[in-house]
């Protein structure tokens, strides 16, 4: 009876310790990404948020995609997708990497619009006149920009 008692004592045991554990990993998953950006106190309202550098050539959808991208996003997010202190966020940032936000998230948030998460800059409103392909394009851009500057 000691066994018994004894092994319905650990059985709880661990399984109390698994509850709590799984409890505080999604405490901890919920409450945000955990990619802090960069206090931008010192920057200038309006000024460029990052220094981007530029690939030596863009692929032919990339060049599409900067286009639409100077017609409908540079306004908020900045020439070169370095973003606007105050207006917009960087794109061209840790935060907006390929395995955090897909190029699905991209089309989503031009589609929806997006709640603010990452940054302080207020939501952002849906893009009109865009379609999934010029998203898609935009984010091909982007993921170029991202990659000249070592973020894959």
């Amino acid at each position: 009876m000691n066994k018994t008692l004894l092994a319905i004592a650990a059985f709880l045991l661990i399984g109390g310790f698994a509850v709590y554990w799984n409890a505080t990993q999604s405490v901890q998953e919920s409450a945000g990404h955990s990619m802090v950006p960069p206090d931008t106190s010192e920057i200038a309202e309006g000024a460029t948020i990052v220094e981007v550098s530029l690939p030596a050539e863009l692929s032919s959808e990339a060049q599409i995609g900067q286009r639409v991208y100077e017609a409908k996003c540079a306004e908020c997010h900045g020439a070169n997708a370095a973003g606007q202190n105050g207006v917009a966020p960087p794109l061209v940032h840790k935060i907006y990497e390929p395995s955090h936000h897909s190029d699905m998230a991209f089309v989503l948030a031009a589609k929806n619009g997006v709640r603010a998460h990452h940054w302080n800059f207020g939501n952002m409103p849906p893009v009109e006149g865009l379609t999934d392909a010029d998203v898609k394009m935009i984010a091909r851009y982007v993921r170029e920009l991202q990659a000249e500057n070592g973020i894959f």
